[in-house]
């Protein structure tokens, strides 16, 4: 799909909030583009696992971290932890 017109959107319009996750969603034609802020002791499984339905997360992921510090275990159960200007690129099946 060729992208037809120039589009802006603001992250800072919405917000979704699960216990210690603040999710901030903007769609722009078919990219979409997601700011997550973990508070101190945030857990996917523990914040977000009711909303998603899942035990883990099951969507892959491409990200920038910020600030911070960002532990993320694999269900093979490899770990990784993230900082301020990693990249990272997570497939399905992970807990952060």
């Amino acid at each position: 799909m060729a992208l037809q017109t120039m589009q802006k959107k603001n992250l800072n319009d919405d917000a979704d909030v699960h216990g210690n996750i603040k999710k901030e969603t903007v769609t722009l034609d078919t990219v979409s583009v997601t700011r997550v802020t973990f508070d101190v002791g945030a857990k996917w499984s523990k914040d977000l696992k009711d909303y998603a339905g899942t035990e883990i997360c099951q969507l892959p992921h491409v990200a920038l971290v910020q600030s911070g510090r960002l532990k993320v275990v694999m269900d093979d159960g490899s770990e990784e932890e993230f900082g301020s200007g990693d990249i990272m690129m997570l497939p399905p099946g992970h807990d952060a």
